[in-house]
C-alpha cells in the first residue's frame, strides 16, 4: 500500500526534473561553447563539450572588444536603479498605504492606469525632456525610466497595508517623528518584499536594451548588452566569443539569484497574502 502513495510524488518530481534540466541544457551548451576554440562550434554535430578548454574567448572579450568598460557602466547604471528606486518606491507605496491626504486614492488609481502603456510609447517623450537638461550621454539619462517604476509602488503598499496602524500610532505618541517611524519601524518590516523588489530593479536595469540603446550613443558609455549587440554585427561567425559575452551578461544576475533566492521568494509568498 505504500508505493501507491509515493508513486505520484515521484512522477511529478521526475517531471519538474526533467523541465529543470531541459530548461538548463541551453544555458549548460552556452558555458560549454564559450571555452571552445574558434569554430569549433560550427561542426556538425555540434559538440557537447570543449576538446581543449581554453580562455581565449574571454581574454578577446576583455582585452580587444574592451567588454569590461561596458560590464562597469551596466554595473553602475543598474546598481544606482536598483538603490534609487528602493528608496523612491519604498517611500512611495508606504505614503500610499498608510498615511493619509487628499486624493490617495485617486492618485493611486491613476497610477495604476499607466500600468497598461507599453513603454516604449514614453520613451520619446522621454528623450526629448532629457535633452535640453543635458542627460543624454549620461548614467543618470540612461537610469531616468527605472528610478520609480508603478509596479515597485503597488507591490510596497500592498505589502505595507498589512502593517498594524496602532503600531504607527504608538509610535507618534511616544514622539516619533515619520521619518523615524519610517526608517526604524517600516524598513525592518518591509525587508522582505525590499529584496524582492532589489532583484526586479536590478534584472531590469541590467537587461535593458532599449532605453540604453536610444539614450547612450558614445561607444564609451554603452551598457553590456547593447555592446555585445554591436559585437555579434562585427564578429557575426565567431559563435564561441558570442557566448563567452552571454556567459559574462548572464553570470552576475544568476550570481545575485542565487544569492538573494530565500529573501526573494520569502518576499513573494509573504507579499502574495497581504493585502
Amino acid at each position: 500500500m505504500r508505493l501507491p502513495r509515493v508513486l505520484p510524488a515521484i512522477v511529478v518530481n521526475g517531471l519538474l526534473l526533467a523541465l529543470a534540466a531541459f530548461s538548463l541544457l541551453p544555458l549548460l551548451w552556452m558555458l560549454s561553447v564559450s571555452f571552445m576554440p574558434a569554430g569549433a562550434a560550427s561542426h556538425f554535430p555540434p559538440p557537447l563539450l570543449p576538446q581543449a578548454p581554453t580562455w581565449d574567448n574571454y581574454r578577446a572579450l576583455f582585452l580587444r572588444a574592451g567588454m569590461g568598460r561596458h560590464f562597469l557602466n551596466s554595473l553602475v547604471v543598474a546598481g544606482g536603479v536598483t538603490v534609487i528606486s528602493l528608496l523612491l518606491n519604498t517611500m512611495a507605496g508606504y505614503a500610499f498605504a498608510k498615511l493619509r491626504f487628499a486624493g490617495r486614492e485617486r492618485v493611486f488609481r491613476l497610477l495604476l492606469a499607466v500600468l497598461v502603456i507599453p513603454g516604449q510609447v514614453a520613451m520619446m517623450p522621454l528623450f526629448l525632456m532629457l535633452k535640453p537638461l543635458g542627460l543624454i550621454n549620461t548614467y543618470l539619462g540612461a537610469m531616468v525610466p527605472g528610478l520609480a517604476g508603478v509596479f515597485g509602488i503597488f507591490l510596497v503598499r500592498q505589502y505595507a497595508r498589512a502593517i498594524p496602524d496602532d503600531l504607527l500610532d504608538a509610535a507618534r505618541i511616544d514622539g516619533a517623528g515619520e521619518w523615524r517611524i519610517f526608517v526604524q519601524i517600516v524598513l525592518p518590516v518591509l525587508r522582505p518584499i525590499l529584496v524582492t523588489l532589489a532583484v526586479f530593479s536590478f534584472l531590469g536595469a541590467w537587461n535593458d536594451f532599449m532605453w540604453p540603446l536610444i539614450v547612450l550613443s558614445e561607444d564609451r558609455l554603452q551598457t553590456l548588452p547593447v555592446a555585445l549587440a554591436g559585437l555579434s554585427r562585427e564578429h557575426v561567425q565567431d559563435n564561441e566569443l558570442m557566448m563567452a559575452g552571454a556567459v559574462v551578461t548572464v553570470l552576475p544576475v544568476l550570481l545575485l539569484f542565487l544569492a538573494l533566492q530565500r529573501h526573494y521568494l520569502q518576499g513573494l509568498l509573504l507579499g502574495s497574502v497581504k493585502g
